[in-house]
């Protein structure tokens, strides 16, 4: 098996890793436009992270103009096997409160008018995404809040919004109803097209804020979303540095499928594939696509 990579997408509130050795920054070049940032390439450890904010430093891209593609893309080419997302999160739940991390097993997609997959006209694939979380990711990094003592609930299900506005007050009567734990801006399309790029994908749910359905809570503002960030922050670095130093050195086999999701994902037929799409997708679907192809 190939060298275990460990990806770090850092959310709101999280624009840097500090603790990495060896550390350099890169500038990656994709075929799908500009990623977020420069990548963060390190140690912790033995174990290689490649770190990436997701909103660039300085939190200057909002939920919607991310290029998730891009993002999904240069991890790719970094080498990323594994890859942790921290994201920051409303909650649906009253157990689920602020400060709490949720290690989400499901998503919800309700986002709109994003790009949500490096396949289309002239090579068209279908990827399982029945289960979108890597099960022995999410319990690798259960097993380190365990070990940092950190509170966290393991399993939710996360609805994804297209932002950026917070939740009307019958939106969230709405997903509160439906059963769903968690509402995020950005958890979609990056779990899909981590999917499609053979990457196994974990979400940390950080909550910040009960969205607005709690009686006893004012609707959700940004002064308070980034008080509780803040305090949330060095928790996750705690978790990440934990993950990182019982990370195994090679990399270990999906249960859900993702190292190898593009077995049998292509539906068209070689000879109908489009050239130029193909070079787009050197990286992502190198594995699968045949240099005759």
């Amino acid at each position: 098996m190939a060298e275990a990579v460990l990806g770090i997408i850092g959310g709101s509130g999280i624009y840097d890793l500090p603790g990495l050795t060896d550390l350099r920054e890169e500038r990656i070049e994709s075929p799908w436009g500009e990623p977020s940032d420069v990548l963060r390439i390190g140690r912790m450890g033995t174990t290689k992270i490649v770190f990436l904010p997701r909103h660039g430093r300085g939190h200057a891209i909002p939920p919607s103009e991310i290029n998730y593609r891009a993002n999904i893309d240069v991890l790719k080419r970094a080498g990323v096997t594994d890859l942790v997302s921290l994201s920051a999160c409303g909650s649906y739940k009253a157990e689920l409160y602020p400060g709490l991390f949720v290690l989400v097993d499901q998503f919800v997609d309700r986002t709109a008018g994003r790009q949500s997959s490096f396949f289309g006209r002239g090579c068209v694939a279908h990827v399982s995404l029945a289960h979108p979380v890597g099960p022995a990711l999410r319990a690798r990094i259960a097993e380190a809040a365990t070990a940092e003592e950190l509170p966290f609930v393991n399993g939710g299900t996360l609805v994804t919004m297209e932002g950026p506005q917070f939740s009307t007050y019958a939106e969230s009567l709405t997903y509160k109803g439906l059963g769903y734990d968690l509402i995020g801006m950005t958890a979609m399309p990056e779990a899909k097209l981590a999917r499609e790029a053979e990457i196994t994908y974990a979400t940390v749910a950080m909550v910040t804020d009960y969205d607005c359905w709690h009686e006893e809570h004012g609707a959700v503002d940004v002064a308070s979303v980034i008080a509780v960030l803040h305090a949330n922050a060095d928790k996750a670095r705690r978790l990440v540095a934990r993950l990182a130093a019982d990370f195994p050195a090679e990399r270990v086999p999906c249960p859900a499928g993702s190292h190898n999701a593009l077995d049998f994902a292509l539906v068209t037929a070689p000879e109908f594939r489009d050239p130029a799409l193909l070079a787009k997708l050197d990286a992502v679907a190198g594995r699968v696509l045949k240099p005759s192809s």
